[in-house]
């Protein structure tokens, strides 16, 4: 497999921010996102790559951008290296297939979260209070099951740490009702139009997060779009309600770190080459089973 590529290095271009696996430039009036092969996990960045994550998780986006077109405007440009300002060109080897252009935006601060299944931390909070973010919901319900009806549980954007489950009426108090209930909306819809076409290519979307900025006056999706880091996705053929669902996205990483008994205190641990050979199959697979290519 190749040698994961875990940082950018653009002599001559302004890197604009670095996040846990997405290093960002400035690139004129926009933004180039490079998708690396880091990974995370448990709030912390692991010393060992996933071979080609980077490229599946930008070429995932990519689709999704498109797919979504009639939906909602993104702040996607262009994902092909000829179409970057002149700084970027000679660096075509390290950008091809984990890169794309993008608007610059005004960032709402609020991950956008929509979930069909109960998991995560939504099934944690079910357990505890019969409601997720301050919606009801049926008494009964397992681990893994399908909701009734898809479910907006909007998050406090956390810097470090994670993310905070709050009720649409705090976003309200923060963005005002009008702001937030266009996220909402627009997040129920996103998400039932891809799950719906997801469940035709055999995967489950359980759940997953968008965000939402301001290109001028216009609302457009950013960011990472439906990939495996930013939803869950479990193979329709293997769905079993009552309990946690194989997926395509780090589980198997998390399982090896529970397996070896980490603290999860820094230094974060390598990863033996099998977990992270098989973690990267894993992304091919769900590239591969939603689109019909190979990444």
């Amino acid at each position: 497999m190749p040698q994961p590529i875990l940082e950018t290095d653009f002599p001559g271009v302004e890197r604009y921010a670095r996040g846990k696996v997405r290093d960002v430039y400035a690139a004129g009036d926009n933004l180039l996102i490079v998708a690396t092969d880091r990974i995370s996990a448990f709030d912390y960045i692991l010393a060992t790559g996933i071979p080609d994550k980077g490229k599946v998780l930008t070429q995932l986006s990519v689709f999704w951008f498109d797919f979504l077109k009639p939906l909602t405007p993104t702040h996607f440009i262009s994902a092909s290296v000829d179409d970057y300002p002149a700084p970027f060109q000679r660096f075509r080897d390290q950008l091809e297939g984990r890169s794309m252009l993008v608007k610059r935006a005004r960032m709402i601060e609020v991950e956008c979260v929509a979930r069909g299944y109960l998991s995560g931390s939504g099934w944690k909070e079910y357990r505890a209070t019969r409601s997720i973010c301050g919606i009801p919901l049926p008494p009964g319900l397992k681990e893994s099951d399908k909701l009734p009806e898809p479910i907006f549980t909007p998050a406090t954007k956390a810097h470090t740490g994670h993310d905070e489950n709050v009720s649409f009426d705090k976003v309200a108090g923060m963005i005002g009702t009008d702001l937030a209930t266009r996220l909402r909306d627009l997040t129920l819809s996103i998400y039932t139009r891809a799950a719906e076409y997801a469940l035709s290519r055999g995967i489950i979307i359980a759940d997953t997060k968008f965000e939402f900025g301001f290109v001028g006056d216009q609302l457009v999706l950013a960011d990472e779009v439906l990939t495996p880091d930013s939803s869950r996705f479990w193979p329709l053929e293997t769905w079993r309600p009552g309990g946690p669902q194989p997926s395509y996205d780090k589980q198997y990483v998390r399982d090896y770190l529970e397996s070896i008994q980490w603290n999860k205190q820094p230094p974060a641990p390598a990863l033996p080459p099998d977990v992270a050979a098989r973690t990267s199959e894993k992304y091919k697979e769900a590239y591969r089973a939603l689109t019909g290519k190979n990444p």
